[in-house]
């Protein structure tokens, strides 16, 4: 059998230039996200399969990696479907395998708990600019604060963060959705119709209001009531009193209109964050309960990032009632950005780079090598190297690294 040099689809090797900018942002994430009182956790990358095929997930369900059952549980002769042959599988997010964690882990931690987790995930998705089968994703989440304090703390953090890094044009957007359940109420749809109509609406960036309009109708729902429903959507406007007068107060209760305004003003007003309002924001996964935020950055396809309140999750796992609020930062996607600009990691040491030529005498070599570890131990970076035979080219990629160059003990550059 042949050795295949590539990685497997939607998988990738990571060069070094990469990693060091990589491990660089994690540091800031883990020194940034401390100052607000989150703690690093971590989860398994194998979850059971009732935890992460609880239809909870929205479309992410159909991307899970499964794990076959092993040894004597893997039965192929009677398995009559596949659920059979399968006990667990790959994480595609970190907010259920956190949720699994707390009920888990509650009563030795703290009271609400800030949890800050950074890692891999899974999804069997189609690869493409951006978009990874195995990809990392760095999460942030309040579990037991009820109150929008959680929201604020979040949306604070994260824009803390994205500020520090030297991110621009970046907004965040925001909706709840409570409004966006009011107004699928109102317009005659029952309540089972909401995830569909949820995932229809979410597209309205891509296939526009006449793109979603015919969705929705292909997928069965009256046009009148169809009508009426993207009539409210056709007027949008980021101020959400204004927008959400146009549904009676029997459908949607004044204090989660209050509640938003107040996460929208005090973000504004406290950190200086770019937050508005964004009446047609769903965000995928059938978890959420409240408000929902993304990333969205100018000139950059897609969100870097998002999230949201899941007050319900913990409760399937366990008898706790625990109110809960996470943001996720599109990890893969904000190194995309900052490789595309040819972002610098700052650095406070110093790189040498010797080189010597591999007649030298024992006594010069050693030399070389003394003066290596007497920079080191000082704290700089040092590279020992025998010279390439095109000595140019091996010259000009360290170079390009920001080493000071010495051959045989001269400083050349």
């Amino acid at each position: 059998m042949a050795f295949i040099k590539t990685p497997t689809k939607g998988m990738r090797d990571i060069l070094p230039k990469e990693v060091e900018l990589r491990e660089y942002i994690i540091s800031k994430i883990d020194n940034i996200y401390s100052l607000y009182g989150f703690k690093r956790v971590e989860t398994p990358c194998v979850e059971h399969i009732e935890n992460i095929a609880n239809k909870e997930g929205g479309e992410n369900e159909k991307l899970i990696f499964k794990i076959l059952k092993r040894g004597e549980k893997l039965d192929l002769a009677s398995a009559k479907e596949a659920s059979d042959l399968v006990d667990s599988g790959l994480r595609y997010d970190l907010t259920v395998p956190l949720s699994r964690y707390y009920a888990n882990n509650a009563s030795l931690l703290d009271s609400p708990f800030k949890a800050l987790q950074i890692g891999n995930v899974w999804r069997a998705d189609r690869p493409q600019k951006g978009r990874f089968r195995q990809f990392v994703q760095c999460d942030i989440d309040i579990l037991g604060e009820k109150s929008n304090l959680a929201e604020m703390e979040l949306i604070a953090a994260t824009s803390h963060l994205l500020n520090a890094i030297g991110l621009k044009n970046y907004k965040i957007i925001i909706n709840d959705r409570r409004i966006l359940k009011a107004f699928v109420l109102a317009c005659g749809f029952k309540e089972e119709d909401c995830n569909s109509i949820f995932i229809s609406l979410d597209k309205m960036d891509k296939i526009g209001l006449e793109g979603v309009k015919e969705e929705l109708i292909n997928n069965g729902f009256a046009e009148k009531l169809v009508n009426k429903y993207l009539d409210l959507y056709k007027t949008k406007s980021i101020d959400v009193l204004q927008f959400c007068e146009q549904i009676s107060q029997e459908y949607l209760d004044k204090e989660v209109i209050d509640n938003l305004i107040d996460i929208i003003n005090i973000s504004k007003k406290v950190n200086q964050v770019n937050i508005e309002f964004e009446p047609t924001l769903v965000r995928g996964m059938g978890y959420y309960t409240g408000p929902i935020f993304e990333i969205i950055v100018q000139d950059y396809k897609g969100s870097l990032g998002g999230g949201g309140r899941y007050d319900e999750m913990i409760g399937k796992y366990a008898n706790l009632n625990v109110p809960a609020c996470g943001f996720s930062i599109g990890f893969e996607r904000l190194i995309d950005i900052l490789m595309e600009q040819n972002y610098e990691v700052p650095s406070a040491k110093n790189k040498y780079a010797l080189i010597m030529d591999s007649n030298i005498s024992l006594e010069e070599k050693s030399n070389i090598l003394i003066k290596a570890q007497k920079l080191r131990a000082k704290g700089d970076i040092v590279n020992v190297l025998v010279r390439a035979k095109n000595t140019k080219h091996q010259i000009d990629v360290l170079t390009q690294n920001n080493y000071k160059i010495f051959l045989n003990d001269k400083e050349i550059n």
